[in-house]
């Protein structure tokens, strides 16, 4: 019974996003043993697309064009309706990034269909292909399927693991031309606040600091801790609020949702707000000096001690682990 699936992969400075492999993986098991087709939206991306196949794509569309340099809702979106006309599928999958929550409900929209968003799981059950997502800011979770109409869904980055590289997989990559027109907003310069390095919403380890920190100096031991762990670093509200960094590391209900294999919440109370945006982490470690701070109902892991002291020495302990790994 097999399904064509369409999935949108992410370009970031050049380089293919974790999170389109996943959603190569996640498309793998709605299709059923039918097609999955990347697709490839930019100025100059087609270079990237064998790394689609090597990760389950069966073969890749790729529309280049200098309007798409940088991302437009316009522009993206009128690129990527061109190719569902063109391919006519049955099923379509974004990556719940920034991207894919600003032009997933659009295109869904113009095909007149439901959107499934913020999927965690994705397995098939009988007839039907079952999505779970969490509600109530991750209390529960529901299951959700498609009845009538394309299947369209954006898949929550770090939950669906990807599937083994092979480089000896082969697929077509063709062309399709796009005429990208009447655009309303034109991007002529992009200014990023967000820090160098790892991108905080698919780092696999994330530490994170709260009012606690004190300062913004008070977060360069956060980053020393996970340079060497080889993570991001992320931040509550309140740390956001009170200046001592950009709010592009905000995580929580009202920032990033992130969901690393390990969590370490330095100077962070817990307040409900913030455990919306990280309470599903795979292992989550809290640092306070508060023995009663709400952190540590949600930590697998609780250190009382003072930050400022505990962080540093963390860092010394995991650098030891590397030199003698």
């Amino acid at each position: 019974m097999g399904r064509k699936v369409l999935v949108l992969a992410e370009v970031k400075d050049g380089n293919l996003r974790n999170v389109s492999y996943e959603a190569i993986a996640a498309a793998k098991t709605v299709s059923e043993g039918g097609e999955v087709v990347g697709v490839l939206l930019g100025e100059s991306v087609r270079n990237l697309a064998e790394g689609l196949i090597h990760y389950g794509a069966d073969r890749v569309v790729v529309v280049e064009n200098d309007k798409l340099s940088n991302y437009s809702s316009d522009g993206f979106s009128q690129a990527f309706i061109a190719v569902v006309n063109e391919e006519d599928p049955e099923a379509i999958i974004f990556g719940h990034t920034s991207l894919g929550k600003d032009l997933s409900p659009k295109v869904a929209s113009k095909q007149d269909a439901g959107l499934i968003s913020d999927v965690i799981d994705v397995e098939v059950a009988g007839d039907n292909v079952v999505f779970t997502r969490p509600i109530y800011s991750g209390k529960a979770f529901e299951k959700k399927i498609v009845t009538d109409g394309i299947i369209f869904a954006t898949v929550r980055p770090n939950n669906i693991a990807p599937l083994d590289k092979d480089e000896s997989r082969s697929g077509d990559v063709s062309t399709l031309e796009v005429e990208i027109k009447d655009l309303r907003t034109i991007i002529k310069e992009v200014v990023r606040k967000a820090s160098e390095g790892v991108d905080l919403s698919e780092a696999k380890v994330v530490v994170a600091g709260g009012r606690g920190v004190k300062s913004a100096d008070g977060f360069k031991p956060l980053q020393e801790l996970a340079d060497v762990l080889g993570g991001a670093v992320g931040a509550s509200r309140g740390a956001c609020d009170a200046g001592f960094c950009d709010y592009s590391l905000q995580i929580g209900q009202t920032g990033k949702v992130v969901t690393p294999d390990l969590y370490i919440a330095c100077g962070i109370s817990g307040a409900i707000q913030h455990l919306a945006g990280m309470s599903n982490s795979k292992v989550i470690v809290a640092i306070n000096k508060d023995p009663e701070a709400n952190i540590f109902k949600v930590a697998d892991y609780g250190i009382v001690g003072d930050l400022f002291e505990v962080v540093p020495l963390l860092t010394e302990e995991f650098k030891k682990l590397k030199v003698n790994a």
